[in-house]
Parts: structure tokens; C-alpha cells; sequence
């Protein structure tokens, strides 16, 4: 079990206070052969108290201080990510709207996010083990998921939190160290192509991307939203087809935004929606974001990307072979 399993989200620690001056210098040497860093982080801040206001500066005060290879090893790596990871370390919120979104998520009105609306049409989990199945990457999967629907309109259902074995390639690894990013921070909806894709709730284009690495979302959209209290927020809608709505356009909650992608626009895989809501996002500023997060690491990855299901609303069934 790694550290971050062990630790108490929004408390704070008591054990240690460490003189702040010092405490950048000393966490460099800590760091510089560090084999894999946010595990190191974990260990350096282990029991020292240190403040939300200095655990938000930390990682500026530690890249002043650190050496060549370091520096660099930081700067290709996500500053707002690493800083959620001080902030956990440190016994804080690693996010810290992500408790004030997710209580308005859940009461917030919302519109279906696929049309027909998945509460009147056949459902059905598909586990990235189920039995039988063929990958989502594997042409394959077309037929089977076709004979499986049987001529009905059938929604199936990849699930969030899932660790799968197609994300343990390298493309899913940074310089932090070995561990690959492997748990599903969205929802996944498999659906026939140009099965209709809606805004569940209203906002604006914050982003409209075409991602077009292999395995990547193909076409993608991010839209913003906000809460009552002005507290902005994301939901990330990933394998997309044309047309789809423009950057920077006012969404109403309903409002058709793109038709649901085929293989040959879609990144590669079979046709469906990685739908995920996102608190903060991070140093990203383009169109892409995390689709998964490290396992290690989940109540990180779990308040940036908390479950999709706040938003979609979708019964347990579902969920259920």
C-alpha cells in the first residue's frame, strides 16, 4: 500500500513544523534521485505541518533550488498537479473547490447527456474483464456489442475508477517516475456512431480539439460551467465526430453539441463518449486533459475528476452485467 492510500484528505498535519527557509533546499536533495517523485513527495512531507498558503508555493521555492536534472524533471511535468500532490502531502484539500462543486453537482438540474435518454433505452456494464468482450481498440468489439443490443438501442456502460490493462503503455507514463497513469477518471458511454451527444447543463466552449495521437479522444470538446457561487468547472466530452460545436459558443443545458464519433475520428476506438467532470484544470491549457490518473495516487486524481455520475444520474443497473 503506498502512502497516499494511508492519508487523511483536509486535516492538516501536527506532527512537525518545519522551518519553511530551509525546508525547499532540503526537499531538492531529497528529490534529486528520487525514482519515482510524487512517492518521494509523500515521504518528505510525511508528517510535517505546513500551510495551505506554503504548500501552494512550495514546488515554485523547490524549483529554485533544485539542480539541472531536477529542474528539468519539473518542468516536464503538470506544476498545478504536483502542487495538488504538495497539498495532499501536506494533509490539505488537494483541490480546493472540489467539495463546494461536487455539493452543488449534486442537486443541480440537469439535462440527459445522450439522446435517446439512457434511462428509456437497454443498458448494460462492460468492464474492461468482462468476459468474452473484445477491447475497446479491437474492431471486433463492433460485432460483439451489435449481437449483444440485438436490435434494441443499447447503452453500455466503461466505468470510472476502473484500473485497465491498455493504459499500462508508455504513452501513459511521465517523468515523475514508472508508474503509468491507469484508472478511468470518466464515464464511458458505448453507443452506435452519430448517436447524439448533449450539454447536460449550461456553459460555454471552453475548448473545441481535434486530439489525434492513436488511442488519444480524436474529437473533443471541454465545456465551462460554473456554480451559483461563480466557482467555474469542466466537463470533458472525448471520441467525438463532425460537426461539433464551435469554441467560445453558449451552451443552454440540452443543446445538441456533437455526434458521437466513428473509428476513423474518434482516436481509434470503438464508438463511444469518455464523458468526465473535471474542478480544476490543472496547467492544462489546450484541448486535452488527463483521462487517467495514477492508481497510487487516486485521492488526487478522485477530487480533480470526481465520478461522472454526479451528472449523469444513471441507476445502478448500469452498472450491472
Amino acid at each position: 500500500m503506498s502512502l497516499a492510500s494511508t492519508r487523511s484528505i483536509g486535516q492538516g498535519t501536527t506532527m512537525n513544523r518545519r522551518p519553511m527557509t530551509d525546508f525547499p533546499c532540503t526537499l531538492a536533495a531529497e528529490l534529486a534521485h528520487a525514482d519515482d517523485l510524487h512517492q518521494a513527495l509523500l515521504r518528505a512531507l510525511d508528517g510535517i505541518q505546513i500551510s495551505e498558503t506554503e504548500a501552494d508555493t512550495l514546488l515554485q521555492r523547490l524549483r529554485r533550488e533544485a539542480g539541472e536534472a531536477l529542474a528539468d524533471r519539473l518542468d516536464r511535468l503538470d506544476a498545478g498537479f504536483l502542487t495538488a500532490v504538495i497539498r495532499y502531502a501536506a494533509g490539505h484539500m488537494p483541490i480546493p473547490a472540489a467539495d463546494a462543486i461536487q455539493n452543488y453537482l449534486n442537486n443541480a438540474e440537469v439535462a440527459p447527456a445522450m439522446w435517446p435518454d439512457p434511462l428509456d433505452t437497454a443498458l448494460t456494464a462492460l468492464p474492461s474483464d468482462r468476459p468474452g468482450m473484445p477491447a475497446f481498440s479491437d474492431r471486433a468489439f463492433d460485432a460483439w456489442f451489435a449481437a449483444l443490443a440485438s436490435g434494441k438501442m443499447l447503452y453500455g456502460y466503461g466505468l470510472y475508477g476502473e484500473k485497465r490493462a491498455v493504459y499500462l503503455a508508455d504513452q501513459y507514463r511521465d517523468a515523475s517516475g514508472p508508474e503509468p497513469r491507469s484508472r478511468h477518471l470518466g464515464i464511458d458511454i458505448f453507443a452506435p456512431a452519430g448517436t447524439a451527444i448533449h450539454a447536460p447543463l449550461p456553459g460555454r466552449v471552453h475548448r473545441a480539439a481535434y486530439n489525434a495521437d492513436p488511442l488519444d479522444y480524436g474529437h473533443t470538446l471541454i465545456l465551462e460551467h460554473e456554480t451559483p457561487e461563480g466557482t467555474p468547472f469542466w466537463t470533458l466530452y472525448g471520441h467525438l465526430g463532425q460537426p461539433v460545436v464551435m469554441e467560445g459558443m453558449e451552451i443552454t443545458a440540452g443543446q445538441r453539441i456533437a455526434p458521437l464519433g466513428d473509428w476513423h475520428e474518434n482516436g481509434g476506438w470503438a464508438p463511444h463518449l469518455h464523458f468526465q467532470v473535471i474542478t480544476s484544470l490543472l496547467s492544462q491549457t489546450g484541448g486535452n486533459f488527463y483521462g487517467v490518473g495514477h492508481d497510487s495516487l487516486w485521492p488526487v486524481w478522485s477530487q480533480i475528476s470526481p465520478d461522472p455520475n454526479l451528472i449523469l444520474r444513471l441507476p445502478t443497473r448500469a452498472f450491472r452485467l
